[in-house]
């Protein structure tokens, strides 16, 4: 599955709706561009405005998922290209080993005034939100080896979760599909396990109330920490929303304040990825925000939503507890990148969340959320293979499976998912699909993540587009 909303355009094939061209059908004029697949062209998208697509055939696309849950003020917002433009009048860029730009202070002054009731005191900006989870990883090393404590050597993670494709990422992620080319050669597989996905829906018994099911899980994650030993845990690393790879599958209740009180028993950090969940994304400017007891995390990553997709940007923000051992220390963090803090990019992210700001856009994601929420369950209450209905803010999922009663699956061939996306662009929708939703191999859900400042019009359309999309294929998918 692509890591972005994939589209496609039947208008632009020859072969009947709803078809695909054989395997190894090449594009008629070979592009030079190496796209995600060689045997499938890209849509050309030639303008984007508000909440809309603009294709190269002149059709008009809603995006219910702003690409990958990043367009947060929607596309075309003349704010940020103002900015890009004035920055680029004067700095385009510098190298950060020896300079930095009013845009990246600004911009980590705005950003971390967000987290200093948080305790967290400084921002670290790269390019993309698997750079940013690299550099947390380094980070939180270097901690223990400017505290003494080298033989902190491993990660724990949770499965069915992903953190990005570079291989430190990729190494405490489980999205297989992602990752299986790689196993075993680029990965960092004696320095990463992996315990049970905090998913209700899958993964709590019958009968458990969801205390009960939070407590069982940090009583594992325990186990695991014993099983390696504690002493060699260097983080706890977690999606407070889990994204792409489950479908916005918040912990139930409880759970993190758990973890949180795990991780200070054993000096264990906590390190949390907010990159697609976080930057207002559930309602809350920081998603932990919303879980019991007043979690805060040592470290955590943002992405997606910071930048808003005017730029390539994200980052990772550092709670004064552990920028003060760095401080007493070497006092310097023993990493770097080219393109870190880049003038442009921090130029456009500050309008970016300058616009949020002023627009109120949080507080709008999470009252719109509710009336989406509301929408879902109405609409798909009584639709036959709609299993679970979840998420936060506008951070929605539906997870499709064959049986309602038994939670079954539909096979991997089916393609469910990919079926409700397609049907649902011909109708005029982007939504992102997600395969692997159980175990990586079985499972489907398609999630909804629009524009925060989508008008409530076009929120209830696209719920109706999926909905229509979804009785379209229903009949099919069950016989299939």
């Amino acid at each position: 599955m692509s890591s972005q909303c994939k589209v496609r355009d039947e208008s632009s094939r020859q072969d009947a709706p709803g078809t695909e061209p054989p395997q190894g059908h090449a594009e008629e004029h070979e592009a030079a561009l190496l796209h995600r697949s060689l045997v499938h062209k890209p849509l050309e998208i030639v303008s984007a405005s508000g909440s809309y697509l603009t294709l190269s055939s002149g059709r008009h696309i809603l995006d219910g998922c702003a690409g990958a849950a990043v367009a947060v003020i929607g596309h075309g917002h003349p704010r940020p290209r103002q900015a890009v433009l004035e920055q680029m009048d004067t700095v385009s860029y510098v190298h950060t080993m020896a300079y930095t730009t009013g845009s990246s202070e600004r911009l980590a002054d705005f950003v971390v005034g967000k987290g200093r009731p948080f305790g967290l005191t400084k921002a670290y900006f790269v390019s993309s939100g698997s750079e940013a989870m690299d550099s947390a990883m380094k980070f939180a090393r270097q901690y223990f080896v400017e505290k003494g404590e080298t033989g902190r050597v491993r990660f724990v993670s949770r499965r069915q979760a992903y953190h990005g494709n570079t291989i430190g990422a990729m190494s405490v992620s489980s999205n297989l599909a992602r990752k299986i080319p790689y196993q075993g050669v680029l990965t960092l597989d004696n320095a990463v396990s992996f315990v049970s996905p905090a998913n209700a829906y899958r993964g709590q018994r019958d009968g458990e109330e969801a205390h009960e099911y939070a407590e069982r899980l940090v009583a594992e994650v325990e186990g695991e920490f014993q099983r390696v030993g504690p002493e060699t845990v260097i983080a706890f690393i977690a999606e407070p929303v889990v994204g792409a790879t489950s479908g916005c599958t918040p912990a139930p209740p409880g759970y993190f304040r758990g973890i949180r009180r795990l991780c200070d028993k054993y000096g264990v950090l906590l390190l949390l990825d907010e990159v697609m969940c976080g930057s207002g994304r559930t309602g809350t400017y920081f998603a932990f925000e919303q879980e019991e007891g007043g979690v805060v995390p040592d470290l955590v990553t943002v992405g997606k939503g910071i930048g808003g997709g005017y730029g390539p940007i994200a980052g990772m923000l550092l709670h004064s507890k552990v920028v003060e051992v760095l401080r007493r220390g070497s006092a310097s963090f023993n990493h770097g990148h080219t393109y870190q803090a880049h003038p442009v990019s921090c130029a456009a992210a500050l309008a970016v969340q300058q616009v949020m700001e002023e627009d109120g856009l949080v507080q709008r994601c999470a009252d719109l959320g509710r009336v989406l929420e509301k929408l879902l369950r109405a609409s798909f209450a009584g639709s036959r293979y709609v299993g679970d209905i979840r998420g936060r803010g506008l951070f929605w999922a539906l997870e499709l499976v064959r049986d309602k009663e038994t939670k079954e699956p539909f096979a991997p061939h089916v393609g469910v998912a990919e079926k409700l996306q397609g049907k649902a662009l011909d109708l005029g929708l982007a939504v992102y699909p997600g395969k692997g939703t159980v175990d990586g191999h079985a499972g489907d859900h398609v999630l909804l993540a629009p524009p925060l400042n989508i008008s409530e019009d076009d929120l209830r359309k696209a719920v109706d587009l999926l909905k229509e999309a979804y009785d379209a294929i229903e009949m099919d998918i069950g016989n299939a």
